[in-house]
């Protein structure tokens, strides 16, 4: 038992330093829990946290939709893509433990935990390639899980942090592979490696494959031996990677059905800026490597090359195989291949931990080996040369000095120690202190440091995302709730660009990297803003909108009182109309008002030619409506201020979709002022008049002749209709990929639409995600194939038989 606990030693110390040396961070600048400011950077207040609260819903039995499907998000979408994307990381589930309105603080605490996890795992995974003291082991263990990509590029994304976890697990993987043991537990490894994020997890078994390759050199083994090693490693990766089919293949469908990005080809940095990334607390803008770890491990990474106690084969394989890494980062073909030949929406240099890893594990070699005092001074002068070379590289701080001095000084007086320690024991206690303090603080100082940089990026300013006014918005939403019988839009986005799955809405608001180009290309001509290319869609407050999507309530600031929002509800048609003949819009060609139109199969906008006149960055267009009336813009290349009847509103290109100008005035005359330095220019037809009694009669028309009543499962919506309807039955939802419905489906602008020429009384429709069942059967047998093969080898094991 005593021995078992002493296991635990390395692990704990590693995790411990971990968390807490980047939890200090955030207490130091202030930031929440520790603070009131903002912790939600970027994506992780758009994205991550809605997706949480969407999680949370799911297990709490408040969501509007199941873990294949979700109708709070542009009208209904796929979510089991999302789920592998987003939550796949096992810490995402603490949130189900907390009150809906704390899952933010666990989402903020998933990633120290996740880090500390990974630091765990590397102490237990150095210990496995060679054998030594527990605290050392727990001290290079957190420089690995404090690295520059860690604390840099994702601190902020629980998902991807799985990936530094699943690292340091493959590499227990390949261990049990060249020992040749324990098959099933190295195909659960991988499987874990990859649900936890299938993104990082796939860098982390490319990684796997160096370590493996590596160590089948330098270890002396025999051909067959090696062949033995490499089939089990392959076997049990592939079965792992089958399990998690289920997942997988619908992520990889879905990410081929998506909505096109310009992602930007890869542009390789300078070699200055390339090699400055590799400096302690070096925190580089934009899409530049931070590849970094703390000087302690740098000076021995350095070391571990000079070591005579290594034999030249093992030093010159290992050297060889981190330069040749470092510089597949730098060559487009190589930087493809670990990103899953895809070119990143973002900082090309995503797979930058496992340059960090492989230090770690030089470190490790070269302080398992008792590096001579000479060699550690030598590494020291070149960590400081190249700092003081590389000095006038672009966005080069002080902070990278005060780790290379300060940090590289103490480093080398906690080793020189240790090495005096041999003589003296009183000595290691101080060095084990030393070496421990020098990486908690050098790690905080980068932590502290990257955050203080990042936030002065415009994308990285940190969100608040629990608030009086984020629970007042909540209980608006909720108030007003009527699904399925209608659908509750929670406004223009106040608190992220998932809203709806935060709010528990079922607006068009939506953010994923999954979004289907069948949705954009449905919502997209209607009017609806969106950026992203596509991908993120915003709402858009205009009634014949609210009609077609049958939207009976929407949400918004209470004028003049602060964190206040109410609710207001309206008569909307049933989720599933019944249409007649073909409509075509009178309304211009191509213009938004005709779309609206035609999916809405009336005519109820005024469309009046627009005249434009221009004083120097000011533009007014005029047009003229029949009065009472009420006047809509729809401008999407505009960008600037637009003022209209004596209220501005800042139009955002491609962001702002249709807003209201107000009633048109006694003389008819609607007339907007844009200001804007921008070339481009409004639409043929900007402005569209709604006649609101026209609306109001073609509400009432489909209402009747709509479903008699509505039911929305998890994944599933099923309808009554009257009886003798014929024509066609239109929901309210777009034609994603999946749905399976009772009669074929016919083209409805973009809209799922049934033929009801046979005048059926009842129509249903069920969401499977594409590749979820063939996913389901891969697995199944990959499972089989587990069971099959442990049972075997216990067999053996009771019996005494080999294991070959």
């Amino acid at each position: 038992m005593a021995s078992r606990i002493k296991r635990l030693y390395a692990p704990l110390l590693a995790f411990a330093l971990t968390s807490v040396a980047f939890c200090t961070a955030w207490a130091l600048r202030g930031s929440f829990p520790f603070g009131n400011t903002g912790r939600a950077i970027n994506d992780q207040a758009n994205q991550y946290v809605p997706f949480h609260r969407a999680l949370w819903d799911l297990v709490h039995g408040q969501a509007a939709g199941d873990a294949l499907f979700t109708w709070r998000g542009a009208f209904g979408q796929q979510f089991l893509s999302d789920y592998h994307t987003y939550l796949g990381n096992p810490f995402s589930w603490l949130v189900t433990l907390v009150p809906r309105n704390h899952v933010d603080l666990v989402v903020f605490t998933v990633s120290p935990l996740t880090m500390g996890l990974a630091a765990a795992v590397m102490a237990v995974y150095l210990g496995r390639l060679v054998p030594g003291p527990w605290w050392q082991r727990g001290v290079l263990g957190a420089a690995y899980g404090l690295c520059g990509w860690a604390l840099s590029d994702a601190s902020y994304i629980p998902m991807w942090l799985w990936g530094l976890v699943a690292l340091p697990l493959l590499g227990i993987a390949v261990e049990w592979c060249l020992e040749e043991r324990r098959w099933p537990g190295v195909a659960l490894l991988v499987a874990l490696a990859w649900l936890g994020n299938f993104y990082t997890g796939m860098m982390a078994t490319m990684a796997a494959c160096v370590l493996l390759a590596v160590r089948l050199v330098t270890l002396d083994m025999t051909g067959r031996q090696r062949l033995r090693a490499l089939f089990r490693a392959a076997t049990a990766a592939a079965t792992g990677i089958l399990l998690t089919l289920p997942l997988l293949l619908p992520a990889f469908l879905s990410s081929g059905a998506a909505q096109p990005t310009r992602a930007a080809e890869f542009d390789p940095q300078r070699l200055d800026v390339f090699l400055t990334g590799m400096l302690p607390a070096t925190h580089l803008w934009g899409g530049r490597p931070r590849l970094y770890i703390a000087s302690l491990g740098l000076i021995l990474a350095l070391a571990f090359l000079m070591n005579s106690a290594i034999a030249k084969k093992t030093r010159l394989v290992w050297g060889l195989a981190v330069v040749l890494v470092a510089a597949s980062f730098q060559f487009p073909p190589t930087q493809y291949v670990w990103h899953g030949l895809a070119v990143p929406n973002g900082n090309p240099y995503r797979e930058a931990f496992v340059f960090s890893g492989l230090l770690v594990i030089l470190a490790w070699l070269s302080l398992a080996n008792r590096p001579r005092p000479l060699h550690l001074a030598i590494a020291t002068g070149i960590m400081v040369a190249a700092t003081f070379l590389l000095r006038n590289t672009d966005d080069f701080s002080v902070e990278t000095w005060y780790a290379v001095l300060g940090g590289g000084a103490l480093s080398l007086l906690a080793l020189l120690l240790l090495r005096a320690g041999e003589h003296r024991r009183l000595l290691i206690p101080v060095a084990a202190v030393l070496m421990a303090g020098v990486v908690f603080a050098e790690s905080a100082l980068s932590a502290f440091n990257a955050d203080e940089k990042r936030v002065r990026e415009r994308w990285a300013k940190p969100a608040v995302t629990s608030s009086k006014s984020i629970a007042a918005h909540f209980d608006a939403v909720r108030s007003v709730d009527g699904w399925p019988a209608y659908r509750t839009d929670s406004g223009q986005p106040q608190t992220s660009y998932n809203d709806a799955l935060a709010l528990q809405a079922e607006g068009p608001q939506y953010y994923s990297s999954y979004l289907p180009e069948t949705t954009f290309r449905a919502l997209e001509p209607l009017g609806y803003g969106y950026k992203n290319d596509g991908r993120t869609f915003f709402g858009a407050d205009n009634p014949v909108l609210d009609a077609v999507f049958s939207i009976g309530a929407r949400v918004a600031p209470v004028p003049g009182k602060k964190n206040a929002w109410a609710g207001r509800t309206f008569p909307a048609p049933p989720l599933v109309t019944v249409r007649g003949a073909a409509f075509t819009s009178p309304a211009p060609a191509g213009s938004v008002w005709a779309h609206q139109e035609d999916v809405l199969g009336s005519a109820v906008y005024q469309v009046p030619r627009t005249t434009r006149t221009d004083a120097g960055t000011t533009r007014t267009y005029t047009a003229t409506c029949r009065p009472g009336t009420e006047a809509y813009w729809y401008s999407p290349a505009l960008k600037g201020t637009l003022t209209a009847a004596g209220t501005a509103l800042h139009l955002e290109d491609r962001l702002t979709g249709v807003v209201g100008l107000g009633p048109v005035p006694a003389n008819g005359t609607v007339e907007a002022t844009v200001r804007t330095r921008s070339d481009a220019d409004a639409p043929e037809y900007p402005i569209g008049c709604l006649d609101r009694s026209a609306l109001d009669k073609a509400v009432r028309t489909l209402t009747a002749t709509g479903a008699t009543e509505v039911k929305a499962g998890g994944h599933t919506i099923e309808a009554v209709l009257p009886a003798g309807s014929t024509g066609t039955a239109v929901f309210a939802m777009t034609d994603v990929p999946g749905w399976q419905c009772s009669a074929p489906r016919k083209e409805f602008h973009g809209l799922v639409a049934l033929d009801l020429s046979s005048g059926a009384e009842k129509v249903s429709c069920t969401f499977t995600p594409k590749g979820f069942l063939p996913g389901l059967v891969a697995s199944a047998l990959a499972l089989l194939a587990l069971i099959a093969v442990t049972v075997v080898a216990r067999r053996r094991a009771r019996t005494g038989a080999p294991a070959e």
